[in-house]
């Protein structure tokens, strides 16, 4: 249970804050941005309330203050939810700036309740305030735009047909195993295949590349016909189990979700068992629109960026648009593998809504040129268009407008996105996404985008104090 409200302060706390805690002052200035934009904590406190009946009552929780500094919080210092609860427990400054001062910090999974509650469009929405509260404040003026892509992973192992196949197995095994232990009676009629399906998974994984051209597709078809035993065994359980009766309330909801699960995981196992029949034992080509990368984590995309050290990617491709001060003024997470040319134009767009007008550069790399792309952002008023010509022979006019100085210039300026890119992955823990599903993985980077966006305009204002300071002085 979340708590949307403010809590009232207590005669602690007010002894908590005499105590003359100062925090450092990147977070100083973040927490006094936040107090100044009251409308960031409105939105996130619209989302704690979602679905309530009454808000204001039920058990002390996490209010929309603590929630939005804690959250971002984790994101700045790349916590994970244990030490984020044990370093705001035993540290005063965070306490202060997290407003809990005195009051006791729930468990890490208190906070993992409440992060979950906000949506992605509510992060995006708020740090759209962000960016313009920056504009706002003389901090950025969108005189200067670059952009690029990356991919984001998620949290599953590197996908083969055999491994999914044992994934399957396993997982409704365990479910129905669970079912087992509920029932009154037990389940009837259920083999578990375990061993089998994880014996000739690990006979594929072991082979030589010698020994898969003659034992590859007996052993695939041993394992595939495994898991249609399991999948359909499952399936009868279901119908079996559909009337119990003498079960309390709660035994039977468990009964009901264990149910939903297995029917779930039966779906998806009998897509991973047609992908594996039609890719392995009738060697047709499955393109990559139809596959399923993991049971788990379904919504995962395959990206081939070219890359040659990780020539496959498992997760999302993200599109990230930073201004010259380091803000990312936008960021969508993409589905599939577009190509980078695609993003050109509406990037432009929502600049000039930001802005109010087009940036005068307008940098990417090469994956974003095409002539139209080129032509369209000339339309639009950007002075220098530095994107680099994608295959085919350059022009003379081309070529020597790619060894200018100001060209040159505006690449050393795109390649700036690269270090951001790399600050997020290392230091805002969006490498990896260890969350379940899309959602989450949505929140985890826009989470990661209002970290750094809050970090380069603190550090904008303490730079912004001290030169005042020195002109005063």
């Amino acid at each position: 249970m979340t708590r949307s409200t403010n809590s009232q302060f207590s005669f602690a706390d007010v002894e908590f804050l005499g105590q003359g805690v100062c925090l450092e002052p990147m977070l100083q200035a973040i927490s006094d941005f936040i107090d100044q934009h009251g409308h960031l904590v409105e939105k996130v406190r619209r989302d704690l309330e979602r679905g309530l009946k009454n808000p204001k009552t039920g058990r002390n929780g996490l209010n929309a203050q603590q929630v939005l500094r804690s959250l971002t919080l984790m994101r700045v210092k790349n916590w994970d939810y244990r030490e984020l609860r044990e370093r705001i427990a035993d540290g005063y400054t965070l306490r202060r700036f997290t407003r809990f001062y005195s009051k006791l910090v729930p468990k890490h999974d208190a906070f993992n309740r409440a992060f979950n509650r906000l949506t992605p469009a509510t992060l995006e929405a708020i740090n759209d305030i962000v960016v313009k509260s920056a504009v706002a404040l003389g901090l950025e003026n969108g005189k200067k735009l670059r952009a690029d892509t990356t991919v984001v992973e998620t949290d599953i192992h590197y996908p083969t047909d055999s491994t999914l196949l044992w994934d399957t197995v396993r997982v409704i095994t365990r479910l129905v195993g669970d079912l087992d232990d509920l029932l009154p009676h037990g389940v009837p009629g259920f083999t578990n295949r375990t061993r089998s399906a994880r014996r000739r998974m690990q006979e594929i994984q072991r082979m030589t590349p010698k020994e898969r051209l003659r034992h590859l597709v007996p052993t695939y078809r041993e394992l595939i016909r495994t898991s249609e035993q399991a999948v359909g065994n499952a399936r009868a359980v279901l119908k079996k189990t559909e009337r119990v009766d003498s079960i309390d309330v709660m035994t039977e909801i468990a009964i009901n979700a264990l149910r939903r699960q297995i029917d779930h995981y039966c779906g998806l196992g009998d897509h991973v068992i047609d992908q594996s029949r039609r890719r392995v034992l009738e060697g047709k080509q499955v393109p990559n629109e139809e596959k399923i990368f993991s049971i788990f984590e379904t919504h995962t995309d395959l990206i081939k960026r070219g890359k040659i050290l990780k020539p496959v990617e498992f997760g999302h491709k993200v599109f990230i648009a930073e201004s010259a001060r380091g803000l990312i003024t936008q960021y969508r997470v993409l589905d599939g593998n577009p190509s980078d040319d695609a993003h050109v134009e509406s990037s432009l767009k929502r600049h000039q809504e930001i802005f109010g007008d087009a940036p005068s550069v307008y940098s990417a790399d090469r994956g974003f040129f095409s002539q139209n792309n080129i032509r369209q952002c000339k339309d639009e008023g950007v002075e220098l268009v530095c994107i680099p010509q994608r295959g085919g022979k350059k022009t003379p006019a081309q070529a020597a407008y790619e060894k200018s100085p100001a060209f040159k210039s505006a690449q050393r300026f795109r390649a700036g996105i690269e270090g951001r890119i790399s600050v997020l992955f290392r230091g805002r823990g969006m490498k990896r996404c260890l969350a379940e599903g899309r959602e989450h993985f949505e929140l985890l980077v826009g989470a990661a985008v209002l970290a750094n966006n809050l970090m380069v305009i603190a550090h904008l204002l303490i730079e912004k104090q001290k030169r005042h300071r020195r002109r005063a002085a």
